[in-house]
């Protein structure tokens, strides 16, 4: 095992799968000369070459489009946006085609694409660069949705992936690129859809994803000391969901806290409150609580932020709310 960066997995893995299968290649904005605006792919131009590794024009849409038609031609492409809200401009090419050709064509064409980028907040970036985006692509049939937490997943279920005959959100955050995380030597996949228990307990369930599980487990540390036993559940996939490890922790604990960060309304934590409700509500000692964003825009100002963002004091009240109600 080696500990490296989330920015150095996500590379290794792109890098891996292009050795291993010439049409897969990479394009976005500044992944080329500058090796990607948060140096993900550092050193891929390179080794791959420019036909391989390519810098586009400030043009989604554009770009987007290209991609989702070579994998029509046996192409694999990996499309990186600078952010997922960037991916508004280029919605149309991911859900009216990327989601849609396996079944518009009769199973004629597969559509093997990875759309990846960061999602969600990373300090004061505004509004408009601040929002998380995962429900939005999980509502959708034929995509799938991946939102890794640390670098040994984020390599695992990349390589996935992009091996998948399936169009992929892989969804990142610029506030985990420096995190640093144990990964091994040689290969290994990660397979989509397989939920991970990152902490055993017995007490309550913990569902999260993404950076804001970070919250959860200094929620758990802390509660420990008081003698509740925490278990933590990162999803790691949103589409497909993997229900069944959400349930079987639920009939264990007794008690479930879902942690997203997310505005509160029709966004993945509702889903899993419906799902436990309808399948494990026999099981449930407490009704079930779920943690957002606040429901407005994320705003500016470093002190509002701070409020608006779920955070680790957030858990513990939640917690304690299904513990001693």
């Amino acid at each position: 095992m080696r500990t490296i960066q989330f920015r150095e997995a996500i590379c290794e893995a792109m890098s891996e799968e292009m050795r291993r299968d010439e049409s897969v290649y990479l394009l976005g904005e500044e992944v080329a000369e500058y090796n990607g605006a948060y140096k993900a792919s550092k050193g891929m131009l390179d080794e791959f070459g420019p036909k391989r590794v390519i810098d586009t024009p400030i043009a989604e849409l554009g770009f987007g489009g290209i991609a989702v038609g070579s994998t029509m031609t046996g192409n694999r492409p990996i499309v990186e946006y600078m952010t997922f809200n960037f991916s508004l401009v280029g919605i149309d090419q991911i859900i009216n085609n990327a989601a849609k050709i396996r079944q518009m064509s009769g199973g004629q064409f597969n559509c093997p694409i990875v759309f990846r980028g960061p999602t969600g907040s990373a300090g004061q970036l505004g509004a408009t660069h601040s929002q998380a985006f995962e429900s939005w692509f999980a509502n959708t049939p034929g995509l799938k949705v991946i939102v890794p937490s640390n670098p040994y997943d984020a390599k695992g279920l990349l390589k996935a992936a992009i091996r998948d005959n399936d169009p992929v959100i892989f969804m990142e955050s610029e506030q985990m690129y420096g995190d640093k995380g144990e990964v091994p030597d040689g290969e290994y996949i990660i397979p989509i859809g397989v939920a991970d228990i990152k902490r055993k307990g017995t007490d309550v369930t913990i569902v999260s994803f993404g950076k804001i599980i970070k919250e959860a487990y200094k929620a758990a540390d802390q509660l420990e000391k008081e003698g509740i036993s925490c278990e933590i559940i990162d999803l790691r996939t949103i589409r497909p969901l993997d229900k069944d490890c959400i349930i079987e922790s639920v009939k264990k604990t007794n008690r479930l806290v879902i942690l997203e960060e997310s505005w509160p309304y029709g966004n993945i934590s509702t889903e899993i409150t419906y799902i436990i409700q309808n399948e494990a509500f026999d099981y449930l000692d407490a009704p079930i609580q779920r943690i957002n964003t606040a429901d407005t825009p994320a705003p500016y100002s470093p002190t509002l932020l701070k409020e608006w963002l779920p955070n680790d004091q957030d858990v513990v009240k939640a917690i304690k709310k299904v513990m001693y109600r």
